[in-house]
């Protein structure tokens, strides 16, 4: 008022937008001490280099208007700053080293500094000079190195927050520092080690969240200390022990965070004296002993959380002392008896979750509770038909009593006008439950899994639930068939495991919202409907093991999210539709026994998702061609081609391109992982699951791993060597090229797939010896090399010795361990054959494996006689490679290999 100067602008939440012009005139306001323009939308520009200028500011605030670039080196001239707020997290505003240095070392004036979600990346400065900070906020910096000491020894410090900044490691000082902290929050860095007793020195702290980090050891007494302290939170750490009974002396406590920790020992006497707490969570330890009943004394708690513990015994029945209690988790216990009726007339109780537990009971009388709106009791012993007793809860909108032994309706009065959500799978249920027709806002209704038999109910498909999104009937005893369905806003709807039969419904086809279908393992027939092909939103589609029939409709006709196409074990026939390369997010394609006619669709390879392939038991023939792009198949694991009619040399290009096959990354997580496709939170993720071949026996997957990677390439009409690029596979884990035409030595390469488990290159006409480097392989736990025509000495090894003579049978001049041959003892020209038991095993025997096309042309060429002769040469001659060479010059190849297919069909 004195000068005229402009000393403070505050332009805070004012809707201004645009850029700043560096010559703007609020440069010129020299005067200016105080500068607010927080919450605009300067995003179009960064922050002008000409805010240097301002030399008398004390106050800046520019958090949430500017967005990306660098801050400028200039704001280290503003050496008189108090406050400099630059807060903006996901904007994407960077601060270098050197400038942050500057302001931590410099600003001896600097009593707040906000810079969350700015992207520092470097230590914090060890020398702060910056003595008058107060509060200090750098979460969500990416900061790095290690945390100083030298912080803990600001005098005046009251609030530091280190949040988010998981490279940012070291440990608590041991020393006792500063104790005018009143808030730490060093949640979700690197910062470990024990917690020292040092801890206890800072008495004024009233927030302390550790919560994320790698804390061990246990909590130290001093703990008693923090006499101020309102919120603890050691959440999501490696803590052992007992909970210190010094807790109790924390009388200002009011939330108690200890979940996801190793605490064991039963859970102390401590909350008598912690009369402030509202929220107690303990999940996710160890603690036993019974449920510890001064914890429903707390006048103001409003959550507890126990579960995932080891409690046992009942529970009290005083829990109606708890008067403001909204939610209670004892889920995954050991609870059991009856529940108390006290816990149900809790006033202002909006989530109960009691499952897991091995609660008998419920209370015969259930008053009417204005708040219940969420119940969970799956997975305990209830028994009897439908709880009449809940249906005095009207407010009910959740109800989940899965995994019980619920047989039926208790009768047709029940009625839950607010229920959203059922979940009753698993239980001992023969019908659908009645009482479902008064449920007109139904959202989730899960009912698979029980023994409900016959057809879908007239009075069930014809409701109109507009707001049903997730249905699933599946694991039943259905039959009939599908009826159509009046829920045309379904999202998920699972059916598999039934008997429903005939051709789908229509009804299906408007939902257009429809992201999962699951119809597996049921008895549908007909065409599929080419409608399932132009849902822009399906992520799953599973028709797995029916009896359908005709053409694939062209599946994503339109720009799709699918990313599982299983449609194995039905009589799918023709082409596989070239719309697929609109799936560009496909990671499971499964499409195994069914009559595919079609030549190798090596186009696939262009989508960069696909994880697994299998195309097995089709008539798919012709050579394995390359697909034209750079990045071919580059995420594929599994890789099954099984039973088909390929012929040509093996492709060593395409095994190039299977680059997750490959071994890029030396480090082992240790934590195995399943390929998931589609879960809501009322339901078990959708895990994809196959049919392989491994070890030698069919075996259903029920899930993926991550980390299963196989090439099965069996009984089909590839021909010529085994490629050395197999070696770059070193991720492999099953390798099956047996019932081919193979010839070659094994190349001692292979040894080099050092995660092989099993290899079966049984049933060609492999040569030479079994190389020693074989040997190399640890984890090989299976090997079928029989049936070819393999010589010398059967290598030895750690593993190789674990292998019976199966493993080699049919290689007539083998020798040595496991077989009865001994090396060097016996004469070729004498070996007994080996004796045909059977007709299927004259099938299986090494003659017919190697030249099986050979005797019926003979039989049909030659006759009788001149068959008869050959055949005694041959048995006399166990290799007679002459006439083999021989034949196959004056024979046509195409005339042998049609004798050869008819052969196999009959076999």
């Amino acid at each position: 008022m004195l000068t005229g100067h402009v000393i403070g602008l505050d332009l805070s939440c004012s809707l201004l937008n645009g850029t700043i012009h560096p010559n703007s005139s609020l440069f010129q306001l020299h005067h200016l001490q105080t500068l607010d323009l927080a919450y605009n939308d300067f995003y179009s520009s960064s922050i002008p280099h000409n805010i240097g200028r301002l030399r008398n500011l004390r106050h800046l605030n520019l958090s949430y208007s500017f967005s990306g670039g660098e801050i400028p080196t200039e704001i280290s001239y503003l050496s008189n700053l108090v406050s400099l707020d630059l807060l903006c997290y996901g904007c994407g505003l960077q601060l270098d080293e050197r400038t942050f240095e500057t302001i931590l070392q410099n600003f001896r004036n600097l009593e707040v500094l906000s810079l969350y979600g700015v992207n520092i990346s470097s230590p914090i400065p060890v020398n702060i000079s910056s003595s008058s900070l107060r509060n200090m906020d750098l979460g969500h910096t990416n900061l790095r190195g290690v945390l100083p000491e030298s912080l803990f020894f600001l005098p005046k410090l009251e609030t530091l927050y280190l949040s988010d900044n998981d490279l940012l490691k070291g440990v608590l000082p041991k020393i006792h520092p500063s104790n005018t902290l009143l808030m730490l929050d060093i949640s979700y860095t690197g910062i470990s080690g024990e917690l020292p007793d040092s801890v206890g020195t800072f008495s004024s702290l009233n927030q302390l969240n550790l919560r994320g980090c790698q804390f061990s050891g246990s909590i130290p007494d001093s703990i008693g200390n923090l006499t101020q302290i309102w919120r603890l939170d050691f959440r999501n750490n490696h803590f052992t022990g007992n909970i210190p009974s010094t807790i109790s002396q924390l009388k200002q406590l009011t939330c108690l965070y200890l979940s996801s920790n190793s605490f064991s020992g039963e859970i102390p006497d401590i909350f008598s004296n912690l009369q402030e707490l509202s929220c107690v969570y303990l999940r996710n330890n160890s603690f036993i002993g019974s449920f510890p009943s001064t914890i429903v004394s707390l006048p103001h708690l409003l959550d507890l959380d126990l579960s995932r513990n080891s409690l046992s015994g009942p529970l009290p029945n005083n829990f109606s002392m708890l008067q403001n209690l909204n939610e209670l988790h004892l889920l995954y216990n050991s609870l059991n008896g009856t529940i108390p009726s006290s816990v149900f007339s809790l006033p202002l109780l909006v989530e109960l979750r009691l499952g897991n537990n091995r609660f008998s009971g419920l209370p015969n009388e259930l008053k009417t509770n204005p708040k219940l709106e969420r119940l969970g009791l799956s997975h305990n012993q209830l028994s009897g038909s439908f709880p009449q007793s809940l249906a005095n809860l009207t407010n009910l909108s959740t109800l989940d009593l899965s995994s019980n032994n619920i047989t039926g309706d208790a009768g047709i009065n029940i009625t839950f006008p607010s229920l959203e959500i059922l979940q009753l799978s698993s239980c001992e249920l023969k019908d659908f439950p009645h009482f479902l027709t008064n449920a007109k806002k139904l959202h989730v209704l899960d009912i698979s899994n029980n023994k409900i038999r016959g057809q879908i109910p007239n009075w069930f498909s014809s409701i109109r639930w507009d707001y049903l999104y997730y249905l699933n009937l599946s694991h039943n005893s259905l039959t009939g068939h599908l009826q159509q369905f009046h829920f045309h806003n379904l999202r998920y709807l699972d059916l598999k495991f039934n008997s429903l039969q005939g051709p789908l419904s229509s009804s299906i086809c408007n939902m257009s919202d429809l992201k999962f279908l699951d119809l597996s393992l049921n008895n549908f027939s007909n065409l599929i409907p080419s409608c399932l092909g132009s849902k822009a939103k399906l992520r799953v589609l599973d028709l797995r093991r029916n009896n359908f029939i005709g053409s694939l409709p062209p599946l994503c006709a339109k720009s799709t999210s699918l990313s599982t196409i299983v449609l194995n074990d039905n009589h799918f026939e023709g082409i596989l539709p070239m719309s697929l390369l609109n799936c560009s997010g496909l990671e499971v394609l499964d499409m195994g026994n069914n009559a595919i006619n079609d030549t190798f669709p090596a186009w696939l390879g262009t989508l960069q998702q696909l994880q697994v392939l299998i195309l097995k038991s089709n008539m798919f023939h012709g050579p394995i061609s390359t697909c034209q792009t750079t990045f071919c198949f580059p995420k594929l694991r599994i890789f099954d081609l099984s039973r088909n009619e390929f012929s040509g040399s093996l492709p060593a290009k395409v095994f190039g391109n299977f680059k997750a096959m490959i071994k890029l990354d030396d480090e082992v997580s240790g934590e195995i992982k399943y390929m998931k496709t589609f879960g809501t939170v009322y339901s078990t993720p959708y895990e994809d699951s196959v049919s392989l071949v491994i070890k030698g026996q069919d075996i259903e997957l029920e899930r993926i791993s991550t980390i299963m990677t196989t090439v099965d390439l069996s009984s089909n009409h590839f021909e010529g060597v085994i490629p050395i690029t197999l070696k770059d596979l070193s991720s492999l884990w099953l390798l099956n090229l047996s019932h081919n035409n193979l010839i070659g030595d094994i190349p001692m390469e292979l040894g080099q797939l050092n995660t092989l488990e099993a290899l079966d290159l049984s049933w060609n006409r492999l040569t030479g010896k079994i190389p020693q480097e074989l040997t190399r392989m640890n984890f090989l736990s299976f090997l079928n090399l029989s049936h070819n025509l393999l010589i010398g000495p059967i290598p030895q090894g750690p593993q190789f010795n674990t292998f019976e003579d199966d493993s080699y049978g049919g290689n007539l001049d083998l020798c040595g361990p496991p077989l009865s041959n001994q090396c060097g003892t016996s004469d070729p020209s004498d070996a007994s054959q080996p004796v045909l038991d059977s007709e299927e095993d004259e099938n299986k025997s090494y003659f017919f494996s190697g030249f099986t096309w050979e005797s019926v042309v003979i039989g049909y060429s030659c006759g009788l006689v001149v068959g008869t002769v050959v055949w005694s040469l041959m048995f006399k001659y166990r290799k007679p490679e002459w006439f083999v060479d021989f034949f196959e010059g004056i024979y046509p190849k195409k005339m042998r290999r049609s004798m050869k297919r008819a052969q196999r069909r009959r076999t």
